[in-house]
């Protein structure tokens, strides 16, 4: 599905892979055509520094002498599971089970994260303890990598071995939800 305006096309699809070390990315449309160039600044203007490969994503786009390029991320949706259920993961602390969205979201900044490692640890505002970060919680919350001193928000839990985010969700698509 898309539309036109004087922006450009808006667009519906898929990420095909994004490479924050690279700074770019790509997007395959649901209607199909040419792949669609994701630019790291777009993304950043978005409030993300990451999105993870087959995360849904609706963009403007616009057509240059190069191609079909984002020009703004107007919305971004986690990559769709297999059958969707909650999956055994010692590493995670045990379950990973659908997010309580009652949970409220926590203001935090990120102390590190580790792509390669598979976590990294955060710290909530106003709150001393580290805050458990695991790879397959970024990715189901739509983010494939985090860098240190990143403004995002919480959903935590308190697991087998202390407090765990169940989500991540960057500052600014927060803080546009809340709105």
């Amino acid at each position: 599905m898309s539309d036109s305006d004087e922006r450009g096309r808006t667009i519906k699809g898929r990420v095909k892979w994004f490479d924050p070390s690279k700074g770019f990315g790509f997007v395959v449309a649901d209607e199909g055509g040419p792949d669609i160039l994701l630019h790291a600044n777009v993304l950043r203007n978005f409030g993300q520094s990451s999105v993870a490969d087959s995360a849904g994503i609706e963009v403007v786009v616009q057509e240059t002498a190069r191609g079909a390029q984002a020009a703004e991320v107007l919305r971004i949706d986690p990559p769709k599971v297999e059958g969707d259920e909650a999956a055994e993961d010692d590493d995670a602390g045990g379950m990973i089970e659908p997010v309580d969205l009652s949970l409220p979201q926590l203001p935090a900044r990120v102390k590190w994260f580790d792509k390669s490692k598979g976590f990294g640890f955060a710290n909530v505002f106003g709150r001393s303890e580290d805050v458990f970060l695991h790879v397959e919680v970024l990715r189901r919350s739509g983010l494939a990598d985090l860098q240190p001193g990143e403004a995002v928000t919480l959903r935590v839990v308190d697991g087998a071995r202390g407090r765990m985010a169940v989500q991540v969700t960057s500052w600014e698509s927060a803080s546009k939800s809340g709105e």
